[in-house]
């Protein structure tokens, strides 16, 4: 018994064969422009359940010294059917420790050609989830995002796909967010249908969407999402995210429209930016600084009824806004009045 127990483990541990499976992702991630690289090589564990170990990962765009992601171990369960020679999927994926750069995120993105015939996308299959644990994000030097939790359910295609994140911001407010969406190809296009997104943050701020987005590689990406947006003091608003793809000239731009009772917000901006324009709408008052900007980098235009910083209060406030003019100038520009306000 103890012979045929052995045999089976230096059987499995064969046809676990790491190098193979190292070889095979960083093949994938050389197709998207990307390096992997770890701090030792990938080493199988074979009881209780057949898997790949990754020890300090490093995820770089090609060329680049600023890592999009770190991490400080991973696990890959792989199924039975894939040692045996069946199609390459995974059971389950745990990532303990990961820190993301958005910084970097953006600056790989940006530099994609847009519907490249190598960075068509395909659906991983993940048949138990995904778990990730101690996470961070970060845009440059800035904390965004501290002790990220996500955990996610079966991940094929025409399978609803749930996912939950919970979250601190800089300030230690606590942030959730669940999402589900059922994934599918259609042609070279990875769609996301009936997108359902409720984004919520401590003292009653939440966002709600629900729409469709397509994914052709790259930052050929497009969206369409409806929903409202409620702030903490009460404002409710309706609100239209419009992502347009990335082509010759203009990046991937998200065009932002809210309505509320005396507030209009219509701009259009890089994607990411939108992290530092929700953080400035959802800062409760004892929280805000005074050199918060009023709007995210990018072109539109706003128009606020009444905006409280700190102890400054700003009433009638209307910015307009190109890529030429930084938006904190505009809000900047407000003199005081008589009674203390900004006019």
């Amino acid at each position: 018994m103890l012979a045929v127990l052995l045999a089976l483990a230096v059987s499995v541990y064969l046809l676990l064969r790491p190098d193979r499976f190292t070889a095979l992702l960083q093949a994938q991630a050389r197709q998207a422009g990307l390096v992997i690289n770890l701090a030792r090589p990938a080493s199988p564990t074979v009881f209780p359940r057949p898997a790949l170990d990754l020890r300090g990962i490093t995820l770089n765009a090609e060329g680049a010294d600023n890592p999009i992601l770190l991490a400080s171990r991973g696990q890959l369960v792989l199924p039975w059917r894939t040692l045996l020679g069946g199609p390459v999927a995974i059971a389950r994926m745990e990532v303990d420790g990961p820190r993301v750069d958005l910084d970097a995120l953006q600056s790989w993105l940006a530099a994609r050609p847009s519907g490249s015939a190598d960075s068509v996308p395909a659906i991983p299959r993940i048949d138990t989830g995904v778990s990730i644990e101690h996470g961070s994000v970060v845009h440059g030097d800035r904390l965004l995002l501290n002790n990220v939790t996500l955990t996610a359910g079966m991940l094929a295609p025409d399978r609803q796909f749930p996912l939950y994140m919970s979250a601190t911001t800089a300030s230690g407010a606590p942030l959730q967010l669940r999402l589900t969406t059922t994934p599918r190809m259609l042609g070279n296009a990875l769609q996301l249908s009936d997108i359902q997104l409720r984004l919520a943050r401590n003292g009653g701020t939440a966002l709600a969407l629900h729409g469709d987005a397509y994914w052709r590689g790259a930052a050929n990406a497009s969206a369409r999402l409806g929903g409202k947006f409620r702030r903490a003091d009460g404002g409710s608003y309706d609100i239209a995210l419009t992502l347009t793809p990335a082509n010759q000239t203009d990046p991937l731009l998200l065009h932002l429209k809210l309505e509320g009772p005396d507030d209009h917000a219509d701009i259009r901006l890089p994607p990411l930016a939108l992290v530092h324009w929700w953080n400035t709408l959802s800062t409760t008052p004892d929280t805000q600084t005074a050199s918060q900007p009023g709007l995210p980098p990018g072109s539109g235009t706003l128009q606020m009824a009444k905006l409280q910083i700190g102890s400054l209060a700003i009433s009638g406030l209307s910015v307009q806004s190109d890529a030429s003019t930084p938006a904190a100038a505009s809000s900047a520009a407000a003199k005081p009045g008589t009674d203390g306000t900004a006019k």
